[in-house]
């Protein structure tokens, strides 16, 4: 008789052993998730003498991943505090409720003292020996821990390597953002320009241009795209490629414009769009064109006067044909300057919730004297810190000067 029971005992702690084998040779075999959970259930189905059996697992949230044997549905069912802090294997109580009454016991798997699952058994009954029931439960748990806390070490590991992938990818794409923006700007001359980029992420949406044309004339442009990232670094990547060829065909805001918006609203099926200010400027002429697209008005500061230049149509690549389209002309201008900004510069927030405004940027404009373009940018750099405070910036700011002429104001 206690030969018959060694070998009863030999062979199942045999099975066990292969049990877990075919568990860790799955694991280490990198099969999915789902293919692991059918491993499990197949292996408890063939193994263990357990007539009912749910095991709930904890990411995010709890879910039903392995059942069998059970009469309700068991995707409805919830954890609530009744389970998800048991430490220890428990025998069914009154406060399970009815939805759990199928089950005899609770068993928890932890992992550095939280619960990483929680495991319903029933029908242990079959199990005519105490001490055979207390070994299948502990086999139960040891199996449940090793599998569990493989699905686990999967999981991190792809959303480490989703992480790795993703930051190589704005990474990229912060690359292609610089490489959209002039190499060099002129500062010599009849004419200085002066940019300033502050990417609130390590991509943002914000692009200037300047496109210097024959015949004394240049283009200059600011643009913001609706939307961070990297979907918005290649709307702007093919916003840039679109305006540098259409000027080489024609000088025609209006045309340009239309084009834009068309090839826009192409690419993106109107979910994204872009705000933008395009001036054409003429030397010869003192004669200055320009269609404002939704843009922040750009302020043109003279010897007479300061003004917002806001004149053009509404956004592009919203819809498919812009309704109306004004193209703003001034004529006599000789000496200015220019500045156009993005919207995160003006709606910089102190701590009390207030924009810096575009009242704070208009009066030092009007007021601050003659100074490098540098210098002003890092003026205005300086009152958006001061205004801010401890908050954090919540844009993208951008700023595009151009001074043309020596203008003593």
């Amino acid at each position: 008789m206690a030969d018959v029971n060694l070998k009863n005992l030999i062979e199942k702690k045999e099975l066990e052993l292969k049990s877990l084998l075919e568990i860790t040779q799955a694991i280490n075999s990198n099969l999915d998730e789902g293919a692991l959970y059918k491993i499990f259930k197949f292996t408890v189905l063939s193994n263990l003498k357990i007539e009912r059996l749910c095991l709930f697992v904890f990411y995010g949230e709890w879910s039903v991943k392995v059942h069998y044997g059970t009469q309700n549905n068991l995707d409805n069912l919830s954890i609530d505090k009744r389970f998800s802090g048991v430490k220890s294997v428990t025998r069914r109580s009154a406060d399970w409720g009815t939805e759990f009454a199928e089950f005899d016991l609770l068993i928890p798997v932890s992992h550095q003292g939280s619960n990483l699952a929680l495991l319903f058994v029933g029908g242990l009954g079959l199990v005519e020996v105490l001490n055979e029931r207390e070994e299948v439960v502990e086999f139960l748990q040891a199996i449940s821990n090793i599998l569990v806390v493989a699905v686990q070490n999967k999981r991190l590991m792809r959303r480490e390597l989703e992480q790795e992938a993703f930051r190589k990818e704005l990474e990229i794409a912060g690359d292609v953002q610089q490489l959209l923006f002039p190499e060099r700007l002129p500062s010599s001359g009849n004419i200085q320009l002066e940019a300033s980029y502050l990417p609130h992420d390590l991509v943002g949406g914000d692009y200037y241009d300047y496109i210097p044309l024959a015949e004394d004339r240049f283009i200059i442009c600011i643009a913001d795209v609706s939307g961070k990232g990297v979907g918005a670094a290649l709307m702007m990547s093919n916003f840039q490629a679109s305006l540098r060829t259409l000027v080489t065909q024609t000088t025609d805001l209006h045309e340009i414009v239309v084009a834009l918006n068309k090839l826009l609203t192409q690419s993106t099926k109107s979910e994204k769009f872009i705000t933008a200010f395009i001036a054409l400027y003429d030397y010869k002429m003192g004669e200055m064109v320009y269609i404002n697209a939704g843009h922040n008005p750009p302020i043109l500061k003279t010897k007479e006067d300061i003004k917002l230049l806001d004149e053009g149509c509404t956004v592009l690549g919203a819809i498919s044909t812009l309704p109306a389209i004004k193209t703003g002309k001034l004529s006599g201008l000789k000496e200015f300057l220019l500045f156009c900004y993005t919207d995160g510069l003006i709606e910089t927030l102190d701590e009390a919730g207030h924009e810096f405004g575009l009242a704070r940027l208009l009066d030092y404009l009007e007021k601050s004297n003659p100074k490098p373009l540098k210098l002003m940018h890092q003026d205005v750099i300086i009152l958006l810190d001061g205004h801010k405070g401890s908050n954090a910036y919540r844009d993208d700011i951008t700023m595009l000067s151009c001074r043309v002429g020596n203008p003593n104001f």
